[in-house]
């Protein structure tokens, strides 16, 4: 057992053997903070194992900072807007995208663009979470990120692999909310190293007495009215306990797969984390976000749009490539978003700003319809000219294609029932 949960389970006992709110409180954030370096994923049945291959997934490849649109998916090669990034045909006969993405020209086939995306949010901890979530923060209300509604809609309870893995830094995402914490996401730093605090130095045997005790220290405090923070805690440590033991962690281990593998994907920590998203969603995760950035490019647009092109173009074009040959494209959704685009005009600093009146989505897999795109805007990408699409409508057309029914509600910690999405219609067009 890790040291790190062996401290957390060390708990104050005051008189009469009752553990006092305070200390239990205390001793339940440390709990937090293990498994949020743990994960959830124990041994899977061959019949679990069955059932999940007839299940939905998503990867949701998170560009966090707001990518540019003209130095990405919709280059305005020739306009003064478009500035020195040149435009590339792809495999699809009149689709061009930037020169930066010369993989992805090769895989545009089993691509949806849609360029038309657009929202009233120009702030990133605002964007970030309505593009994660379909809502506007509140102070009220805590809405639950895409990754924990998919956890809880079409998860597999018999599976204990973790339904919602996020790997690196994804600032204004969120968390499950008011879903509650059984659905909230495995945090990964890096994909390059397989969770910490998942060794046991010990053995099994002393681990399960060690939890026998702490189940002891729970009861006590339930008894004295901490019913709601012992149920949280049982939760994470039940999914933590299970990882430490299981099998099934070697999903986890990318050097696993062969070197001719890996270097497919790049040496990229986001090439690693594509390659991580591809072995958890075949071993059964319902829902894996990969974040790569900075791209708030406001000075050095271009050179650092470059760079970051470079990062993602080859593990992104390998991604796709790979779910399609091992036939699991279809039933994978790979999402490739920001949190808005940047602005037609180029500032002082060579760089340009926020600019939510204009963006790009790239949607594969999940039943989209590849090679096409929906939506354009003007010559200089300022306005949206053709097929807008917002941010419910993108929610609803997510929730098509994972099978979700994006009218199911919850019910809020106000006891307001609340839509997946509200509002908002799903673009058919992606799947026609």
């Amino acid at each position: 057992m890790s040291t790190k949960l062996h401290h957390t389970m060390n708990v104050s006992v005051g008189k009469n053997g009752l553990t006092s709110r305070r200390d239990f409180v205390k001793a339940l954030g440390a709990g937090g903070a293990a498994v949020a370096g743990m994960g959830w994923m124990d041994r899977m049945t061959a019949e679990a194992a069955a059932l999940r291959e007839r299940g939905m997934s998503c990867i949701l490849l998170w560009m966090q900072g707001g990518p540019s649109q003209f130095e990405t998916f919709s280059p305005k090669a020739g306009h003064k807007n478009g500035g020195e990034t040149k435009a590339i045909s792809t495999d699809v006969s009149g689709i061009q995208i930037s020169e930066h993405l010369p993989n992805t020209a090769g895989v545009m086939d089993d691509v949806c663009l849609i360029r038309s995306m657009n929202s009233k949010e120009g702030s990133h901890p605002r964007a970030s979470y309505l593009l994660h979530t379909g809502y506007v923060p509140t102070a009220s209300v805590k809405y639950p990120t895409l990754g924990s509604i998919a956890s809880q809609q079409i998860g597999n309870d018999q599976l204990d692999l973790p339904s919602f893995v996020r790997i690196g830094r994804a600032r204004g995402a969120g968390g499950a909310g008011f879903l509650g914490v059984e659905y909230d996401p495995f945090q990964m730093q890096t994909a390059k190293r397989q969770p910490e605090n998942t060794e046991i130095p010990s053995t099994e045997q002393r681990y399960q007495r060690r939890l026998g005790l702490l189940g002891q220290l729970e009861g006590q405090f339930e008894k004295n009215g901490g019913e709601q923070e012992v149920a949280d805690h049982r939760k994470l440590y039940n999914k933590a306990s299970k990882i430490v033991l299981s099998p099934q962690m070697n999903a986890f281990d990318i050097q696993q797969e062969s070197a001719a593998m890996r270097n497919a994907y790049g040496d990229s920590e986001f090439g690693a984390g594509c390659l991580l998203a591809r072995r958890l969603v075949e071993t059964g995760a319902t829902f894996v976000e990969v974040a790569a950035g900075n791209w708030d490019t406001h000075q050095d647009n271009f050179s650092r749009s470059q760079e970051l092109c470079e990062q993602v173009d080859q593990p992104y074009a390998q991604l796709l490539k790979d779910l399609k040959q091992r036939g699991m494209l279809d039933r994978t959704l790979v999402v490739w978003m920001g949190e808005f685009g940047r602005t037609p005009r180029i500032n002082a600093r060579g760089g340009r700003d926020h600019y939510p009146r204009a963006f790009n989505v790239a949607l594969a897999g999940g039943g989209v319809r590849g090679g096409q795109v929906i939506g354009k805007t003007d010559a200089g990408g300022v306005s949206v000219t053709d097929r807008p699409v917002g941010v419910t409508d993108l929610f609803r057309t997510i929730c098509h294609s994972l099978k979700i029914d994006g009218d199911d509600t919850n019910m809020s910690s106000i006891g307001r029932p609340i839509p997946i999405v509200e509002g908002g219609e799903t673009v058919s067009e992606v799947f026609g």
